[in-house]
């Protein structure tokens, strides 16, 4: 059986060349000076691997499947996690297979997928996704199941070979506020049953962030990226660059972990124009990456 660490580089294809940016969102927003100036910890080229930085499409919720996917290729990544109301659970068949080829002909590797919740206890509801994604060539479902629902999606997660990465949503999350509260419940499952680290709401349950990946460990099968002006309050989300996430000590140690999954933006603000920030947001972190030596993974 593949490690953890290896299940997801195995499980995508190889994606194909990108797009042009969107009109209109082109080189007034990408040279933008916010959030460009990445943060030295240590000297250039100090650190070695491969970050591989995508997009969960939550962050272009008020746009249509097109103009999603346009916005994807304008950030110049060809990874993305889709949202249901990109690929709604509700299609059919040959609907999700049109909606997948869309995403597949502008050169996009589909990741994952969700968040998907599965938090009823029954083989149908839990089949009925697992078909979901299966269809949708998803090799991951980023989900927000119950502890009493976990046993029984092991089970689907073995049958359809599909990983699922447990998102935890904060302090209000009344099943997994943070990362580690799911540990003690997977820690003997099948390793393609792990964690998606949301990294403001895990700051916002008041641990250290690098602590808490550190913890997860191999159990670490996606990450969402976002960044607060204050780690404790969800109102503060910002452009990532202009808060107090410490991106180059996460990246530094993603890769001293030798993690081979995804760092997949959830910008969660401005909903109606999301891309400048988005744009914004991809230059910071790829300046953090370049000013540590770590290359990104296309």
């Amino acid at each position: 059986m593949e490690s953890r660490r290896r299940f997801l580089k195995t499980t995508v294809a190889a994606s194909a060349g990108l797009a042009l940016p969107l009109s209109g969102c082109g080189p007034e927003a990408e040279g933008s000076t916010q959030g460009e100036a990445a943060p030295q910890n240590g000297p250039a080229g100090s650190s070695t691997g491969t970050i591989e930085l995508g997009v969960a499409s939550y962050s272009l919720r008020e746009l249509s499947r097109a103009e999603a996917i346009a916005a994807v290729q304008a950030l110049q990544t060809p990874y993305v996690c889709i949202k249901s109301m990109h690929l709604p659970y509700e299609s059919g068949p040959q609907e999700l297979a049109t909606g997948r080829a869309e995403f597949e002909a502008a050169g996009l590797t589909i990741v994952g997928g969700g968040v998907v919740t599965l938090q009823q206890d029954d083989d149908d509801d839990i089949r009925r996704y697992f078909e979901y994604a299966k269809a949708s060539g998803m090799p991951l479902m980023v989900i927000a199941p119950s502890a009493a629902t976990l046993p029984r999606i092991e089970r689907f997660v073995m049958e359809y070979d599909i990983a699922v990465a447990i998102h935890n949503h904060g302090p209000t999350d009344v099943h997994f506020p943070g990362p580690g509260d799911a540990l003690p419940i997977i820690q003997d499952m099948d390793p393609r049953v792990g964690v998606c680290v949301d990294l403001g709401h895990t700051t916002r349950t008041g641990v250290d962030i690098v602590e808490a990946i550190a913890e997860a460990g191999d159990r670490v099968l996606d990450i969402h990226a976002k960044d607060l002006k204050d780690l404790l309050v969800a109102e503060s989300q910002c452009i990532v660059g202009e808060g107090a996430m410490p991106f180059p000590e996460i990246f530094q140690h993603l890769v001293a972990m030798d993690y081979s999954g995804y760092v997949n933006l959830e910008y969660e603000i401005d909903a109606q124009n999301p891309l400048p920030g988005m744009l914004q947001s991809f230059s910071y972190m790829r300046g953090v990456l370049a000013g540590l030596g770590i290359a990104e993974g296309q």
